[in-house]
């Protein structure tokens, strides 16, 4: 059954009240937020429409009561249908000031002199403003300082809700009946250029909102990487077929992958695949409340060996990546709530194969998100 789309106000007004106890902690007055993922989080507010560079848009999470938006006045409707009331505009662009007194002003009147204002600043966060109007920005506000957000939201966003769960659950049950249809549209004859468009296709048609990720193979016995653009080359017998999706529901993304062998699977290839999915099982009973992602990385590295891929999985949620990373070094504990892809590779002489798969974590251990694959890879006649 189809979740409900957006949150209910008690779930804004938790992820805030929530945010405002760390940040009394952390010694932080204000919260400025700058992208579409955290914007989304506090308020609801969730278009397409950031795929544009031109305006920036900004969000304060104060010390107490509710989130204000300082957003160019094309937002103004869409974001007046959310909780958030306070909501102070701009005509924009307007490169000479393109929001920052406005926001100066706002900042001015929640923050008391002297204070700190939180600004996400740690891994896998970016500023989305420029960087002359930041400093611009500071220099008008001289009385406060400028810092890191202590982690504050990196720490929020990591544990998800039941509702935010559902939605990613419900983008993976989309992209598992897309996977369940690649036969129908991926003949040998068939370019990998035409496979991507038609998977893509196959995803809206299942009820996909939109679908900015695809990644994805098409060789023979293996692939040389996960990244590049699909080839114009018609697959033939002995090449793989690999697909990587990162489709949206409601703002929430799955990201995970499948293999299928063309013709038939060489000894090498099935081996590998079995391989794949047995590491991915092992990662699955390693993640445990309690267990690091170093844990489910080394669970993992076991069956496959250790790779140069960088990581064996991430966190996963409003960003098709997240943190933290299953990487030999990362010691976040896992807790009840993360959602997290478990993505072993191993390699094939000069080539590798990936699988990939979506799992949450329980008080109990792990529950699989995506459907979980089995050990022989799929044959595409």
């Amino acid at each position: 059954m189809m979740p409900p789309r957006g949150f209910a106000k008690a779930e804004f007004l938790s992820r805030t009240t929530a945010a405002q106890a760390m940040m009394a902690e952390a010694g932080i007055d204000a919260l400025l937020l700058t992208t579409a993922q955290e914007v989304y989080y506090f308020t609801g507010f969730l278009t397409r429409f950031w795929e544009s560079p031109s305006r920036p848009w900004f969000l304060i999470v104060p010390a107490s009561g509710a989130p204000i938006a300082v957003i160019p006045a094309i937002g103004a409707a869409l974001m007046g249908q959310t909780w958030v009331s306070d909501i102070r505009t701009w005509a924009s662009p307007q490169p000479k000031d393109e929001g920052v007194s406005l926001l100066q002003d706002a900042l001015a009147e929640v923050v008391p002199k002297g204070g700190a204002i939180g600004v996400p600043s740690g891994a896998e966060s970016h500023l989305r403003m420029p960087l002359a109007d930041f400093e611009r920005l500071k220099a008008g506000l001289p009385s406060l300082s400028v810092q890191g957000d202590a982690g504050i939201i990196a720490a929020l966003r990591m544990i998800k809700s039941e509702a935010e769960i559902e939605k990613i659950a419900h983008a993976c049950a989309i992209a598992g009946r897309a996977f369940a249809r690649v036969p129908e549209i991926a003949p040998a004859s068939m370019a990998l250029s035409a496979i991507f468009r038609q998977f893509q296709a196959l995803c809206l048609d299942e009820g996909a909102d939109w679908v900015p990720y695809l990644a994805g193979a098409g060789e023979q016995g293996g692939y040389g990487d996960v990244i590049s653009p699909a080839h114009d080359r018609a697959l033939t017998p002995g090449d793989v077929l690999m697909l990587d999706t990162g489709l949206v529901w409601d703002g929430y993304f799955c990201d995970f992958n499948r293999n299928w062998a063309y013709g038939a699977a060489s000894g090498d290839v099935a081996d590998t695949h079995a391989a794949l999915v047995d590491a991915t099982q092992a990662g699955f009973e390693a993640a445990k409340p309690g267990a690091t992602a170093a844990d489910l990385y080394h669970a993992m590295a076991k069956v496959v060996g250790d790779t140069d891929a960088g990581r064996l999985g991430h966190g996963l949620g409003l960003s098709l990546t997240e943190w933290p990373s299953l990487i030999p070094t990362d010691q976040t504990e896992l807790k009840p709530g993360m959602v997290l892809t478990l993505e072993p590779a191993k390699a094939i002489g000069a080539k590798l194969m990936v699988h990939e798969e979506n799992i949450v974590i329980t008080q109990e251990g792990a529950t699989m998100l995506s459907a979980a694959s089995v050990s022989q890879i799929p044959v595409i006649a």
